[in-house]
């Protein structure tokens, strides 16, 4: 019998326990994940009260806050992750996991 029939965990994974996995990989994925449906409900919630303004107008600041709370979660991870992979090591002489 050959190892190809074999199968893994990996490929019976269901999505909640591999959302799971990846948030503890990465956790600020799920901050940017909450984040933008955050803004985006706000923005819809917003949308009925926004008087005079176009709608047009109104989707494009929403778009650009939900765009920049992401991009912000993720420029937060990218600097923990380099904290907790070059910087922390180098100076109080932790080993990587």
């Amino acid at each position: 019998m050959s190892s190809d029939n074999q199968w893994s965990a990996d490929e019976d994974e269901g999505q909640l326990s591999r959302l799971m996995r990846k948030s503890r990989d990465s956790p600020f994925v799920p901050v940017g994940m909450a984040g933008f449906m955050t803004v985006v409900a706000y923005g819809l919630y917003k949308l009925k009260y926004r008087r005079g303004q176009k709608m047009s107008i109104h989707l494009i600041h929403m778009r650009v806050a939900a765009q920049g709370f992401v991009v912000g979660a993720v420029t937060l991870g990218v600097l923990y992750s380099m904290y907790k992979d070059y910087i922390r090591p180098r100076f109080f002489n932790v080993s990587k996991k």
